[in-house]
């Protein structure tokens, strides 16, 4: 029987380039969608998995999440002295989500680095790691620490895209696996690779599950791709020792890291309240119409 998945690993640590000047002071992980950071959105989803235990790494222009998973009793005070109770309770929520911790990547060397910064703190137990600027509202990582359970392989998450897109991800082939139907056996990782070079058009996206042996693979893997040591190498070598599998997907990813991305999560999730939901709704069809789209 497979150990039980209870551990989470958050990289975190990027630069958030492509959104600067804001992500100069604030980091993107803590753009909101409505009125929740992306990385309260990755945490949430984490726990609805189960996971009990969730390492976050970050570096030294970040600490403002930290900040936000920590009490603030200050501000709980206040909002309860002026009768709101619901808002202090969400506020006190936050820093009970989980067992959270953090620890810096002191280097932007790449997402196997950032990951294999974790080594001490998983030890020998199977772990997933969420992108920290991915929103999943499907319930792929659900779905991949049920498929640890009933296989007892390393998973990651694989959605089809466009060929001329295949080049801004890590890619992999793949083999259907009988009386399955979402799971397949990955037999190939290629990260980045152009359009003639892709093995196929499924792409890694921002879920992993990994046995704990990965950690080995990461510290003899040498920069790859950018210059950096790239998780989809050490993946591969890990491949030639253990089966890996694919959990595949068609919907319900948000890229928050993408602008085009945001925007469309920042929309979804404003329709889907029952508090804003109604009135964007209308604001969304006077802009459609005052704009001549329709």
């Amino acid at each position: 029987m497979s150990a039980p998945v209870r551990k989470a690993v958050i990289p975190a640590a990027g630069l958030g380039t492509r959104f600067l000047p804001f992500s100069k002071a604030v980091p993107k992980e803590m753009l909101p969608v409505v009125d929740r950071p992306v990385i309260q959105y990755v945490v949430e989803e984490a726990v609805s998995a189960g996971i009990e235990d969730i390492l976050i790494i970050t570096s030294r222009h970040k600490k403002v999440m930290e900040d936000h998973f920590d009490r603030h009793t200050e501000l709980e005070a206040a909002l309860e002295g002026k009768g709101k109770t619901a808002e202090s309770d969400i506020v006190r929520d936050l820093a009970n989500l989980a067992d959270i911790h953090f620890v810096r990547q002191g280097e932007a060397l790449g997402l196997g680095h950032a990951i294999g910064t974790a080594r001490n703190h998983i030890g020998d137990e199977p772990f997933v790691v969420l992108l920290g600027d991915d929103i999943m509202t499907a319930p792929v990582l659900k779905g991949m620490v049920d498929t640890y359970a009933n296989h007892g392989s390393s998973t990651v998450a694989l959605m089809e895209v466009p060929m001329e897109n295949i080049s801004s991800y890590g890619c992999a082939a793949a083999q259907a696996i009988e009386g399955e139907d979402r799971v397949v056996k990955v037999t190939e990782l290629v990260e980045k690779p152009s359009m003639e070079e892709a093995p196929s058009n499924l792409a890694v996206m921002g879920r992993y599950l990994f046995t704990p042996a990965i950690f080995e693979e990461i510290a003899n893997t040498k920069p790859g791709v950018g210059g950096e040591i790239q998780i989809t190498d050490a993946m591969a070598s890990l491949m030639t020792k253990q089966d890996m599998l694919g959990f595949t997907f068609s919907e319900g990813r948000y890229d928050t890291g993408k602008k085009s991305d945001y925007l469309r999560a920042m929309i979804d999730f404003t329709l889907a309240r029952e508090d804003l939901g109604p009135e964007f709704r209308e604001l969304l069809v006077e802009t459609v119409k005052r704009e001549g789209l329709v």
